[in-house]
């Protein structure tokens, strides 16, 4: 049975619905979304239009800056890698210590660095090596301040295994590990670390810190040849190393001579803690080369250490380093030399005070 068609929707039927052009439905695009109409069109008018152009400034600007910081980050990393390279150039001096047994407990948070300036700074040359200067550098827990304290050459003290001799002798004997326990003994406090030091450093270190002013509290020429007048001067190659040497220009002798090394070494960190020298990667790195190849230490004392040390002293100033002579009740002889007589009170209370953190306190005495 055929279906009629139905007669209003029949083709050509006057009644057949005819929806306005405007009311048509839109076939969708190829992509399958929703084609725009003219409502959405005024809608989107009426949005804020998003400023493009300041976009991609904001875009340029941060890749910029971030381009700028990895070259920083880059070049600092190159600097350190550099400075390691070069620190790595100093030494190591091998067993630097006595046996564990024989020494004093470590104070907790301190740090006491053996100093050594020698004519030989080579370890195993016991034979003749000789200890010119001695300074024990005290760095206390609160990284406040830094005591450094130096032992004249000739002070007569026990010598473990030798019996009594000037101080010096000790390298002579046994090398450093005698000498640490020689000190160890005579203050009853412990060494952490010890650095030994040629005194030909001083002509490379003060030329590559551009020279260092000290306030010369006397006149003198040294046998050298050179002539150092008092007052403000600055010193600077064979000049410092002259200065620095210096002994029998003086009636008091080794006195003045660690007096003079301890204005020379103080001028040399007022001038390393400069921002002048510390803003200038050249000249830091100029110093580290200079000072390194005359340098030896024990294997702990290595840039990890340095590096530990420097970042938990950040505000150290030159002025917080204070430098004095060990206490002594003169000259004298013994076994037919001229020595220096130790003040056994007074190392026993400057003992005493590392171990309770107040160094810093000491008010120096004896002659």
């Amino acid at each position: 049975m055929t279906r009629e068609p139905d007669a209003f929707n029949a083709p050509g039927d006057a009644r057949t619905r005819v929806l306005p052009a405007q009311l048509q439905p839109t076939p969708p695009t190829a992509s399958g979304e929703a084609p725009r109409t003219r409502r959405d069109a005024r809608r989107d008018a009426r949005r804020p239009q998003k400023p493009k152009r300041k976009r991609d400034r904001v875009k340029i600007a941060f890749f910029v800056v971030l381009g700028v910081l990895l070259a920083v980050l880059l070049a600092i990393g190159v600097y350190a890698v550099m400075l390691l390279n070069s620190f790595n150039q100093s030494e190591t001096i091998a067993d630097p210590f006595p046996e564990e047994e024989n020494r004093p407990a470590a104070i907790e948070g301190a740090q006491t660095i053996l100093l050594l300036g020698s004519d030989s700074r080579d370890p195993d040359a016991a034979a003749s090596a000789r200890a010119d200067s001695i300074m024990v550098v005290h760095i206390p827990a609160d990284r406040q301040t830094v005591q450094v304290m130096s032992i004249m050459r000739d002070n007569w003290v026990p010598i473990p295994g030798h019996g009594e001799a000037k101080i010096n002798a000790a390298m002579a004997w046994g090398g450093v590990p005698l000498m640490v326990e020689t000190i160890e003994g005579i203050l009853d406090a412990r060494i952490d670390h010890v650095a030994m030091i040629d005194f030909e450093s001083f002509k490379g270190l003060t030329t590559a810190l551009g020279g260092v002013t000290i306030d010369n509290p006397k006149t003198f020429t040294a046998i050298s040849g050179q002539r150092f007048e008092q007052g403000t001067i600055t010193l600077e190659g064979a000049d410092a190393l002259a200065f620095a040497r210096e002994r029998r220009a003086f009636a008091t002798g080794d006195y003045q001579r660690a007096a003079n090394q301890q204005l020379l070494v103080k001028g040399m960190i007022s001038k390393l803690l400069s921002a002048e020298t510390l803003s200038n990667p050249v000249r830091v790195k100029e110093v580290v080369d200079e000072v390194s190849p005359f340098l030896a230490m024990d294997a702990g004392l290595d840039a990890p250490y340095v590096l530990g040390m420097a970042m938990s002293a950040t505000s150290l100033r030159a002025s917080d380093v204070r430098f004095f002579t060990s206490p002594t009740l003169g000259t004298g002889t013994a076994a037919g030399q001229s020595i220096v007589k130790p003040d056994w009170d007074g190392l026993a209370e400057i003992g005493a005070a590392m171990k309770a953190g107040t160094l810093a306190a000491y008010v120096p005495t004896g002659k």
